[in-house]
This record gives C-alpha cells, structure tokens and sequence, in this order.
C-alpha cells in the first residue's frame, strides 16, 4: 500500500497509516485487528476481559497478521496469566488502560514489547513517559467505551506539549471522536503522530458487534450519547470510580442514571435483564458502546475501506485541498 501520510509513527511501527484500532473489549477481535493490520494500520485485540484461553482464540482468529493487544490494566494486575498468555502470542504492542501501568512494566519490558499507555489526564501523561513507554494516547471524553472528563481537542496538545519538552522519544496518538479524515487530520495539527479509531472501526463488518447495535448506532447522534456507570454495575464490574463509560442513552440509563444506590440494591433481578438483552443485541435494555462520533457513522463497512477513506480525505486536507 502507498503510504499517504508519514509520520514518526508510521516509520517506528513500519505502518502505512498512522491509525492503530482501538482494543474495544467484546467487538475488537482478531479478525477486526487483522483487516487494520492488512489496510496499512496496526490492528489491536481487545484483550480486557479475555480469559487465557480466549486470549489464545482471538490471535489465532488474526492469523499470521502482526497485531497487537490492549488490556485492562487492573484487570490485567488481577490475572497475570492472561497478560502472559498476550505475550506469549508476541504482540506487535501492548495498549494498556484504566490504571497505573507501573506493575505490569516489568514483564512488558522482559518481553521487549512496545508499550501504548492510554491516559485520559495530563498527569496521567507525565506518569506514564517516566515509565518508559515508547507511546502515549491521550483519550478525549468523546469516546466510546470508558474515560474521563477532559476533551481530546485541548488533552491532545496540552500532552503534546509536555513530550516536546519532557521527553520527545515517545510517540502521541489522540483518541475521542476520530471518526473520519477531518478527524485525523485534525489529530496531526494538535501535535500528535496518529490516532486510536474506536467507534468507527467498531461500525466495521469485522467487528463483533450485534447488527442492532450497529443500527442503533446509525439512527443516533452524539446527543444521545450519556457517560455513565449503570452498565458496569448492571455487569457487576468493579471499575475504579474515575472511569465512567459512554455508550447510548436506553430505557435503562434513563431509569437507574440518577439512582446507581437503587440500581446496586435492584441486583441481581437488574442485572439478569440487561445480561439478557445483551445477549439478544436489544438496544432498548443493553447500552450500545459508542462514542460521539455515533452521529458520524452512517453505514458499516470493511474496516480497509474506512481506513483507506480517512487517510485520502486527511492527506487532502494536509495538502490544503479542503472545500465545503
């Protein structure tokens, strides 16, 4: 493939796209990592929740592609075989997320695996470079899935600055609501050396995502996303309290959004509801895991194709060519 935009990125991973895919628990499987791979980008397993054996299937769905992990990083503390299992599968990176990376550095650097800090804060930043990592991703509160407050237009280069000047070897990717060329383009101006594709790679025909979720997605806008922590509950998952997950506004964010104390108490009869609609793909009781850039996504399609669409259109717009 012709690269189309070079960056530091590109030529440290031996990337023709500076867009890596977002290790989306329970949508971002081998098959997923393997088409970003192929397209140019580096393709990454959503390894959160995965049990070893799990771990195991998802890199042999990817194939003999060259993909990389992302993991829970208190998760990942509490099981440490499953980190193992990752490495043992020679991962073309490791992400980790949600929580100081610090205990899982000693075996990531044992293994001599690039490692991807994702931080959703300034000082989450600083900790991670003194770690060693060779890149950070700052995440906006725009994106899917779970995060913080700060948003990715002004996280990105207040982050960016702080490499510049602290330590300019590691690399930046932003993240939150990057759904389209203008989206990545826009990445490479705030400072940043590529980007992390969640919600419209999660709108791929790879992906593990079921179809109504996919056309609950498509019908939304950004409006009717909501950053909550009554699907976690309902999962009875013990997210640390600073991370709240944005997914579509249902019926049930509506009834339990002001009520988590009520929610807890309702268990486990709450919780066996949702676990049922999620397993039958019902939107109206299951919380669809997007981000804003729901509002952005009108069609599902194959992940090489929205690959290859993002960078043309950013690549036009570095070039000066946008026209309204």
């Amino acid at each position: 493939m012709v690269r189309v935009i070079d960056t530091r990125l590109t030529r440290q991973f031996g990337l023709s796209l500076p867009i890596l895919s977002a290790p989306m628990a329970h949508a971002a499987g081998g098959k997923l990592a393997a088409a970003v791979t192929r397209a140019g980008g580096l393709g990454l397993i959503g390894g959160g929740y995965l049990d070893a054996a799990g771990i195991d299937a998802e890199f042999d769905a990817a194939g003999n592609a060259p993909v990389g992990c992302g993991v829970i990083t208190w998760v990942a503390a509490e099981y440490p075989d499953r980190l193992e299992a990752i490495l043992a599968r020679l991962p073309r990176a490791v992400l980790v997320s949600f929580g100081d990376p610090a205990p899982l550095m000693p075996a990531l650097r044992d293994a001599d695996v690039p490692v991807i800090a994702q931080v959703q804060t300034l000082k989450d930043a600083r900790h991670a470079a003194g770690l060693g990592v060779r890149a950070i991703v700052a995440q906006g509160a725009e994106a899917g899935g779970h995060g913080q407050s700060r948003a990715t237009m002004t996280l990105v280069p207040e982050v960016a600055n702080f490499l510049s000047a602290a330590n300019p070897e590691v690399l930046l990717l932003a993240a939150g609501g990057i759904a389209d060329g203008r989206g990545l383009a826009a990445a490479l101006m705030l400072g940043a050396d590529g980007v992390l594709v969640g919600s419209r790679l999660w709108a791929s025909t790879e992906a593990q995502v079921h179809p109504a979720m996919w056309q609950a997605a498509q019908d939304a806008t950004g409006d009717e996303t909501i950053r909550s922590s009554v699907m976690d509950i309902a999962r009875g998952l013990n997210w640390p309290a600073r991370y709240s997950c944005r997914v579509l506004r249902n019926g049930f964010t509506e009834r339990w959004q002001d009520d988590l104390d009520g929610l807890r108490a309702a268990a486990p009869g709450e919780a066996a509801r949702w676990a049922k609609a999620w397993e039958a793909g019902d939107p109206r009781v299951a919380n669809t895991f997007v981000g804003e850039a729901t509002g952005l996504i009108d069609t599902v399609r194959p992940a090489e194709e929205i690959l290859r669409d993002m960078a043309q259109e950013a690549a036009a717009l570095l070039a000066g060519g946008w026209r309204r």
